[in-house]
């Protein structure tokens, strides 16, 4: 269970990362970029030949500049079209999340952008590619499925901060001095220096559940440099650690609620038998086909999650929830290892852990395990399956912290800047709706321009509906901004 959902969960249910930089061509050493092809990884074969990639050297302290740096993986397709805007950088979310291995793989989502744009993305620092961080070892990953993450004695609550200290050692133990340097707005700063370094006048940005995020504090911090910015799946700039997990609790409550009626069911009373479900796996974790390992609470609980992420993936999670009920976990442990990428031969992937060691600098509340406990009723209230993991989260995500964090909520507001698109869906279950008129209102009258799509799933592009897709496309291609509020059923 993790703070800020990952737009990436889907991709990752059915492969690892397919793409990669290392050995790939660097900085040219006079501040420009020297592309070649892209390299395969151990995690897959290399894109097609029309893919480059390239490493940047950025600061590692942007208050010292001309200090020690660290290497950032880019990839970029060219634009196909003769009438090029420049080139448009896309964050895939997390954080934490490889846009280098997401891009390849988005690509033909935005093919019409890609007639007048070079489709661009990175690893943002700590990312893959990027000096990537891993916290644990696959070994120690899997031992720590046994935690109970929602703790009913002291002996589990005892477990539950022991391992979440353990974790953020681990983290300062590969990290080093980068565990302080890769915040949101060090990020932010990093794609100043890509878009300079592209030779674009403006930044023209497509960001995406956190990604939003990262885009609102650049428009921030760079307003005059704002091109075309379209924002999807938006975090809620306005919500601090504890608001962010309520927003996420409601959120997947909604979709459930959702995916519940579309089966013929009373929310409530399906609800009601997922919560029992829960709790009866969690006094017995259940068999799941694979030696070694059980389906536990928190394991069914992310199952569970997973296929709400789109409608698309209903019926998968009506199959698993009955199997479950027969006692049977394989399905729903199957889930959990495509959201926590987990390959079938136990190697797990490390969004995660970038994605711990970013949002915990970031954030500067620390709630406790007895501010929790207070909590907890009002996060049962709002979401009977999911309020207890998402209440306990706000303590054990953060908990023993080896640094501290920086703010309660990042600064989006960007007087100056051109017209932002942001774009929300009104059935996202990872960043629900409200969060994107928060930004729309943030970023400041005349910046903000709200689109409203009535679907279901995390984003609204790409995602079936023709208003959307032509809106956002009039917007990036021909720099056509909508009306504020206009509405896509």
């Amino acid at each position: 269970m993790t703070r800020f959902a990952r737009w990436t969960a889907l991709a990752a249910a059915s492969a690892l990362l397919v793409a990669g930089c290392s050995g790939g061509s660097s900085d040219d050493g006079k501040g420009g970029l020297s592309w070649g092809r892209c390299k395969a990884t151990a995690d897959g074969p290399a894109p097609s030949s029309d893919w480059q990639c390239a490493t940047l050297k950025v600061p590692l302290d942007w208050s010292e500049p001309d200090g020690e740096t660290i290497g950032l993986a880019l990839i970029r397709a060219k634009a196909r079209g003769g009438d090029r805007v420049g080139s448009l950088l896309f964050n895939f979310g997390g954080p934490g999340a490889s846009g280098v291995s997401m891009m390849p793989s988005y690509a033909p989502t935005v093919s019409r952008l890609r007639e007048q744009y070079d489709l661009v993305s990175w690893d943002p620092r700590g990312v893959g590619a990027s000096e990537g961080v891993r916290c644990r070892g696959d070994k120690a990953i899997q031992a720590a499925e046994s935690v109970d993450v929602t703790p009913d004695t002291p002996a589990e609550e005892r477990a539950y901060f022991q391992d979440a200290a353990d974790f953020g050692k681990g983290c300062q133990k590969d990290a080093g001095k980068l565990m302080a340097h890769v915040s949101t707005a060090d990020s932010a700063r990093d794609m100043d220096r890509i878009r300079e370094v592209l030779g674009d006048k403006k930044m023209h940005y497509f960001g995406i559940s956190y990604g939003t995020e990262l885009g609102g504090t650049y428009a921030h911090l760079f307003p005059k440099k704002v091109g075309r910015m379209t924002l999807d799946a938006v975090v809620d700039p306005g919500a601090d650690a504890v608001g962010h997990a309520k927003n996420q609790a409601r959120g997947f409550q909604r979709a459930l609620n959702a995916y519940l009626e579309s089966t013929g069911q009373d929310p409530a009373e399906g609800s009601r038998k997922i919560a029992d479900l829960l709790r009866r796996i969690d006094a017995r974790p259940l068999p799941a086909g694979t030696p070694g390992r059980k389906l536990t609470q928190t394991l069914a609980a992310t199952g569970i999650i997973l296929p709400l992420y789109s409608k698309d993936s209903w019926p998968t999670l009506t199959s698993a929830l009955d199997a479950a009920e027969r006692g049977d976990g394989s399905e729903l442990l199957a889930l959990a290892d495509g959201y926590n990428e987990r390959d079938a031969s136990g190697r797990y992937g490390t969004t995660t852990h970038a994605q711990r060691v970013i949002s915990c600098l970031d954030d500067r509340q620390r709630p406790t395990a007895a501010t929790t406990k207070k909590l907890l009723p009002e996060f049962e209230k709002i979401s009977p399956v999911f309020g207890t993991f998402l209440g306990w989260d706000t303590a054990g995500w953060c908990h023993d912290w080896p640094v501290p964090g920086q703010h309660d909520t990042p600064e989006v507001s960007a007087p100056g800047a051109a017209p932002v698109l942001v774009v929300g869906n009104t059935g996202d279950p990872a960043t629900p709706y409200e969060g994107a008129r928060r930004m729309a209102d943030e970023l400041g009258k005349g910046v903000g321009v709200m689109l409203t799509w009535r679907g279901e799933g995390h984003g609204a592009y790409g995602s079936g509906s023709d208003c959307v897709d032509s809106t956002v496309d009039a917007y990036l291609l021909d720099g056509t901004v909508p009306k504020d509020g206009k509405v896509c059923s």
